[in-house]
């Protein structure tokens, strides 16, 4: 057994008919990276978050506004979490003019499997995009005050708490 580091980042174009809301998701960008260096392992590098997000989206050739939903690591730390949310904020809620961006994480509902962590994670994205529908943070039943920090006085961010329509801006 041996642990691993990484950040990975994918960017999914939701395509729909006039006549049915329901499309087909495909993936349009991707970025893995490595974390860099970091004071522990729940203490992620913000700069290297950053980064991958930027890498995913330049990659796909879109824009920050254009997203509906991010999967994030969201592992519930309280060092982590608003890490996590302040590279969010500077990526992509930064320049967002509209709309809402939909935040939310795997773990809260199945726990860190580990490898499979980033699969799993992409793999719900992409049945949310098809269904149009956000899932809820399971476990989140308060907000870490330093992540509603990061994110306060910032576009529109939800993290929800239950199941909800995603809204095309």
């Amino acid at each position: 057994y041996a642990r691993g580091e990484a950040i990975d980042a994918v960017a999914c174009r939701l395509r729909t008919s006039d006549e049915d809301r329901r499309g087909s998701a495909r993936m349009i960008g991707s970025a893995v990276r490595q974390d860099g260096r970091s004071a522990s392992l729940t203490a992620p590098n913000g700069q290297a978050q950053q980064g991958v997000l930027t890498a995913s989206l330049v990659d796909a050739g879109d824009a920050a506004e254009e997203l509906l939903l991010l999967e994030a690591h969201g592992t519930g730390t309280a060092l982590g979490d608003p890490i996590e949310a302040g590279a969010v904020a500077a990526v992509l809620l930064g320049q967002r003019a509209r709309g809402e961006l939909v935040v939310g994480s795997l773990k809260a509902n199945a726990g860190h499997t580990e490898p499979g962590a980033g699969l799993a994670g992409a793999l719900k994205l992409m049945v949310q995009l098809r269904v149009m529908t956000a899932s809820p943070n399971a476990q989140l039943r308060a907000l870490n005050a330093h992540v509603g920090a990061t994110l306060r006085d910032r576009a529109g961010c939800a993290l929800p708490t239950e199941v909800g329509d995603l809204l095309e801006s």
